[in-house]
């Protein structure tokens, strides 16, 4: 029994209190493999500079100092990028499935909190990129009738989320209402 596809009853753990409702943030954090995803998608971006960088300042000379010290730089900066924010990242996002909605909170410096009622559900997709597959990852996409666009919850096991997919078709298809 997988943990995070446990459905729990009411509107996640909707608490009254003299009549307001008040919602938790979302239980689940995703699979701990994405720490090594978004560390190697930092190594990447911060590479492809710094080998810019190295590759002109080691062919050109008299601008080797002007081309190293920024490779440098970007270097560190680079290191403790990759070693911090996929950890901090980790923290923060958090989701969860209940029978009346999906919740996904994402962010770091601005934190997004997301809610989609199970009624206002149109499509439910999954995305494996390539990096994600050798994490053995996946991303669940929920498109809902919002302005803001769809909610998606990156950085799931593969299985769980073509489990998730599913488990989030049937309820949607049962779940009375025209998702507009």
């Amino acid at each position: 029994m997988r943990p995070h596809c446990k459905r729990s009853s009411g509107v996640n753990s909707v608490e009254a209190d003299r009549g307001k409702v008040r919602l938790r943030p979302p239980r689940n954090a995703l699979d701990q493999r994405v720490v090594g995803w978004w560390r190697l998608q930092g190594t990447l971006f911060w590479a492809s500079p710094v080998l810019v960088l190295v590759l002109l300042g080691l062919l050109i000379a008299p601008a080797r100092t002007w081309l190293l010290t920024p490779a440098a730089v970007l270097t560190v900066l680079g290191l403790v990028w990759v070693l911090a924010m996929p950890v901090w990242w980790f923290k923060v996002h958090r989701w969860e499935v209940t029978e009346t909605a999906v919740y996904a909170r994402s962010g770091f410096f601005w934190q997004e909190w997301r809610v989609a009622p199970m009624s206002r559900i149109q499509t439910v997709d999954t995305l494996r990129g390539p990096l994600q597959q050798v994490f053995k990852l996946a991303t669940v996409t929920v498109t809902t009738a919002s302005a803001r666009g769809a909610v998606k919850i990156r950085g799931l096991d593969h299985e769980l989320a073509a489990s998730l997919a599913e488990q989030l078709t049937e309820t949607t298809q049962a779940t009375p209402g025209d998702a507009t």
